[in-house]
């Protein structure tokens, strides 16, 4: 079992440091969350929680994910880092490949992209994209940041974008991981078909039992059952040996955790707190 760190609003002063504790203790990975900023009306519900609000305000610090990949890849070595989820609608998939390319290169391999579409509107309209059409976009810009990615000169015609010969350099010298996120069928069928993984939001046990084999189904489905795939959850309901092993059993390959939050920690409690629980954690479940 992989454990990963979920660092979503904390405090960016905290970051490296976090990055090289949770590195010292033998977590695999750090979560990084993506919020682009905070409308003060919004206009849809927030899909992860009962009543539709969002679980953060005005005032809770976000960073952009690659920039912090970036930062803390530069004072680490081993650790590696994956978005949970960057939100793909919103942005453009020439830029995003030059910037994840370069993360990629930075961190020596250690950067997997997790992707989602977005949920608010006001995301998309006012980063200049249509909220319409917004999963056949994103398929799209998979699509082109992949073969972007892939190296040499490529070239793409096709709904949404188009561009002729281009190429980027370096090139990643391996394949960057995309993992997919999304609760919903035709999310679960995108990260099966062009997925190395799926990640998920909250989610309870019984639920999480039901994607993964909605997942299984979908992979036989498109051919790839053999193939190497990666279940990342932040599981609300189940922890603990007993918890993360009946995960395990079920198919999780990673567990997203935030392990000051079982201390009764908040996000802006001390540094020095959080790292101590970082350690008693990975004492626990990992050593």
């Amino acid at each position: 079992m992989k454990y990963t760190v979920g660092i979503a609003m904390t405090p960016l002063h905290e970051l490296t440091a976090l990055a090289q504790t949770a590195e010292e203790c033998g977590f695999t990975s750090i979560a990084l969350p993506d919020s682009l900023f905070y409308m003060q009306t919004q206009s849809a519900d927030y899909p992860y929680t009962p009543d539709g609000s969002r679980m953060w305000n005005e005032e809770t610090p976000w960073v952009d994910p690659l920039i912090a990949a970036a930062a803390m890849g530069a004072v680490t070595t081993r650790i590696e880092f994956y978005t949970q989820v960057l939100k793909l609608g919103s942005r453009n998939p020439v830029l995003l490949a030059r910037q994840v390319g370069s993360v990629a290169a930075l961190t020596g391999n250690r950067f997997g992209f997790g992707v989602g579409i977005g949920w608010a509107p006001e995301e998309f309209e006012w980063c200049g994209v249509p909220y319409a059409k917004r999963g056949k976009r994103v398929d799209e810009m998979i699509e082109v940041i992949k073969s972007i990615l892939g190296g040499g000169m490529v070239e793409h015609h096709g709904e949404f974008y188009d561009f002729d010969k281009l190429q980027m350099s370096p090139a990643p010298t391996k394949p960057v991981p995309f993992y997919v996120g999304g609760h919903t069928d035709v999310a679960l069928r995108r990260a099966a078909r062009v997925g190395d993984g799926w990640t998920s939001a909250m989610i309870k046990f019984d639920d999480l039992v039901s994607v993964i084999a909605r997942l299984k189904e979908l992979r036989a489905e498109y051919g790839k059952a053999d193939e190497p795939y990666e279940i990342q959850t932040v599981c609300i309901d189940r922890f603990g040996k007993d918890g993360y092993a009946e995960l395990e059993e079920a198919g999780v390959t990673d567990i997203i955790t935030v392990p000051w939050i079982f201390d009764g920690i908040g996000f802006d409690g001390p540094l020095e707190a959080k790292k101590d629980s970082m350690r008693k954690f990975a004492e626990i479940y990992i050593h």
